[in-house]
């Protein structure tokens, strides 16, 4: 059975998938909601928790460590996987600290990792990693004196060994250090359930190989970002499914909360947070395990993404639960507690932001590269082939005929309109194209046009429709939306009569887009008021020349004109153009709204985007809040990216991605929004004028047509709607 886009997790293989569950489960049997609340009462925090034997059992600790130093080799996101599962049990114990002192003793060029490692590994010894003040050192006996303090060292209290940073010439370095030869000392932590201890050191000698060397100060904050993060993902997702599934029973004034709008579209932004997390913490770990030249940058991007995420989504949780949220009897506040924490040790958002804004500045970026399995490269040589003399065509719509009748325009559509083609051709097919040089028809409305017909048209529609709107000879629009409802398609009101071989259409449309361009037009209308609103829907195809069909360009606050509105004064539509069966129309609309939300859910270069960011900071000098928020926007630019790669790569494993089209769309709308309004602000009074040549002239045009983005194609709040009740099962209103 397919897996639920929102059930897959971090991991997106099936191995992954199999960790997760396997660590879930273990974690339910094993991780006791007793144990957990006798260590919250506890008078002082254990070294090792009651579970930490049977822990250490599941070989978790050394997933990550390199084969060679006596691990599994399984690499940062196999442990991240593992970590998001354990996240959720809000387990005490000393493991996530300990793997994060792993993990860096293992990415290190040092004797120290080979003295170290077993013990953590078999969960003999621990370790703790600090991340805050760095110790003062002075040149002894061939290795270093050190001296000096650092707060709030997770997991530090009862810590075997230390990692320590300490300041060497121009750089940052961490030492291996045995807690003997330190004071540490335990703080009142904010987290209850994991300890923070101050640790002090008064001239310890340290030796020269335990200096961790090839190892820099972002490296190891890169590697903290990777570990912490994914438990913070663990964190979220605790909290997204208690609030929706608490939204869901809650019953306030006569029915559950998670109808009311407010609480359904809290709940939504919870989940779009944690798929935006998993994304971002995903791309950083799989960057890290591949050596990647940018995975610094990468992991700078999720600490500035999941750690104020998650305390938001931990807030956002008690919020849904109301007073027994603020409980100590309820788990929320552990939750809640814990990101702060993490958060807090990742460093200042403000620290954070700057970094992504620096390496943005100065020419780093990520592309993200779809790793397609093995059997793409036989795909990819028969498509090229096939497209080979295609592209040499230099007549364009010779070229046309040619990609429509071979079913290169939408491969996804049967023989012989499309060519059957799954997930991973149609992949290997676009990037083919596209470096073939050839430019596919724009099809804009006619695509959803045509899912439609094939799908539930006659072979005659199919014929006489989809083949030229194939080749990109007719221009469609759609006659959905209506002035009392626009997003709210089934409370439509045009209606429908049956006549004699046919039906007359009368009522009025509006925002149609390109309608007085338009061939044709795809309809929806009222053939039986007396069912339900989302019954007694009928769809037809309309040729737009028909007569009593009135087309009125509607001005937009751009002072162009897009839309329109669309009158149907008596308007014959033959039986022949009745797409599906009577009233049975939003089945078939349903067909075009899933194609169009799938392509909004893309960022749209007809609006702001972050290329046009970053032609407008180049050689620009910012000041530290232009600074800071231009790396916000890198930072969300980049995670906007991922979740689209990683619903491609959902699709191929077989999974449900029918609710990130909306996710996708709200980012990448509201990212285009807030690129404009940035260059705008940016500029002044110079971004109240349109300047030929200048930013303002093009960033004026993006600002203002920009508005409409989170409007059409279903609003944000509708989108909301959708992810709430799709997503996290809440109740429809």
């Amino acid at each position: 059975m397919a897996r639920n886009s929102y059930e897959l997790g971090l991991g997106l293989s099936e191995e992954h998938a199999a960790l997760a569950d396997s660590v879930s489960a273990f974690a339910e049997r094993t991780i006791t909601t007793e144990q957990v609340r006798a260590a919250v009462e506890a008078t002082s925090e254990a070294k090792f928790p009651g579970f930490w034997q049977a822990l250490v059992g599941q070989d978790l600790l050394g997933l990550h460590v390199p084969e060679d130093r006596g691990g599994h080799g399984a690499g940062l996101l196999t442990l991240a996987v593992a970590l998001e599962a354990l996240g959720r049990t809000i387990s005490p114990g000393p493991f996530v600290p300990t793997a994060l002192a792993a993990a860096v003793l293992a990415a290190a060029d040092s004797k120290a990792g080979i003295e170290v490692l077993p013990g953590l590994v078999d969960g003999s010894r621990t370790a703790a990693l600090a991340l805050g003040t760095p110790f003062h050192v002075e040149p002894d006996q061939g290795g270093y004196r050190l001296t000096g303090g650092t707060d709030a060292v997770l997991g530090g209290e009862h810590a075997d060994v230390l990692l320590l940073p300490a300041r060497i010439g121009d750089e940052i370095r961490w030492m291996v250090v045995d807690s003997a030869d330190l004071t540490v000392t335990g703080q009142d932590s904010i987290d209850v359930l994991r300890g923070s201890a101050r640790v002090e050191a008064d001239g310890v000698l340290v030796a020269a190989e335990r200096v961790l060397d090839g190892l820099g100060e972002q490296r190891v904050r890169a590697i903290a970002a990777v570990v912490l993060g994914a438990e913070a993902i663990g964190i979220m997702s605790w909290c997204v499914s208690t609030a929706a599934e608490y939204a869901k029973t809650r019953v306030q004034f006569g029915r559950p909360i998670g109808q009311f709008q407010g609480v359904k579209h809290k709940c939504a932004h919870m989940g779009i947070a944690l798929e935006k997390a998993r994304a971002v913490v995903w791309d950083a770990a799989s960057a890290l395990d591949k050596g990647d030249e940018t995975a610094d940058f990468a992991a700078d991007v999720a600490a500035v993404i999941v750690a104020d995420a998650a305390v938001q989504v931990a807030q956002d949780c008690i919020q849904v639960h109301g007073g027994i949220g603020f409980t100590w009897e309820h788990d929320a506040h552990l939750y809640y507690r814990r990101a702060l924490a993490i958060r807090g040790v990742l460093g200042t958002r403000e620290e954070r932001v700057n970094r992504v804004a620096e390496q943005a500045l100065a020419g780093v970026s990520r592309t993200s590269v779809l790793e397609l399995p093995e059997e793409a490269d036989a795909i990819r040589a028969a498509v090229r082939a096939e497209l080979a003399p295609i592209a040499v065509i230099e007549d364009e719509d010779d070229q046309l005929i040619a990609l429509g009748d071979g079913g290169w325009v939408q491969p996804h559509l049967p023989k012989p309109y499309g060519r059957g083609a799954g997930p991973l051709e149609q992949i290997v097919i676009s990037q083919e194209v596209k470096t073939a040089g050839i430019a596919m028809p724009q099809l804009l409305m006619g695509g959803w046009a045509v899912s439609a017909v094939v799908g539930h048209g006659s072979e005659q529609q199919k014929q006489d429709l989809v083949v030229p709107t194939l080749r990109g000879d007719l221009v469609w629009c759609q006659l959905f939306s209506e002035p009392g409802a626009g997003s709210d398609l089934a409370s439509l009101t045009t209606r429908a009569e049956k006549v004699d071989d046919g039906w007359t259409i009368n009522g009025q449309k509006i925002w149609t887009s390109v309608a007085q361009f338009a061939d044709w037009a795809m309809l929806i209308a009222r053939t039986d008021p007396t069912k339900p609103k989302h019954e007694g829907i009928t769809y037809f195809v309309l040729d737009m020349s028909t007569p009593g069909v009135t087309v009125r360009p509607l001005r937009e606050m751009t002072g162009s004109a897009l839309f329109n509105e669309v009158f149907l004064d008596d308007v014959f539509i033959p039986d022949a153009n009745m797409v599906g069966e009577v009233n049975d129309g939003w089945h078939v609309a349903r067909t075009t709204l899933a194609g169009e939300r799938v392509a909004l859910s893309q960022k749209m270069e007809a609006y702001a985007s972050d290329a046009d960011l970053m032609q407008f900071v180049r050689g620009r000098e910012l000041g530290p809040v232009g600074r800071y928020r231009f790396g916000e926007l890198i930072a969300e630019s980049q995670a906007i990216d991922l979740i689209g790669s990683r619903v491609v790569l959902k699709q191929l494993s077989g999974a449900d991605v029918s609710t990130t089209s909306s996710v996708g769309k709200l980012l990448g709308m509201g990212l285009g929004q807030a690129i404009s309004e940035f260059v705008v602000a940016e500029l002044g009074a110079a971004g109240t004028v349109a300047v030929p040549g200048e930013p303002s002239d093009k960033a004026m045009e993006q600002l203002i047509a920009g508005r409409a983005t989170t409007i059409y194609g279903g609003t944000t709040e509708v989108q909301l709607n959708v992810i709430g009740e799709r997503m996290l099962g809440l109740p429809r209103d």
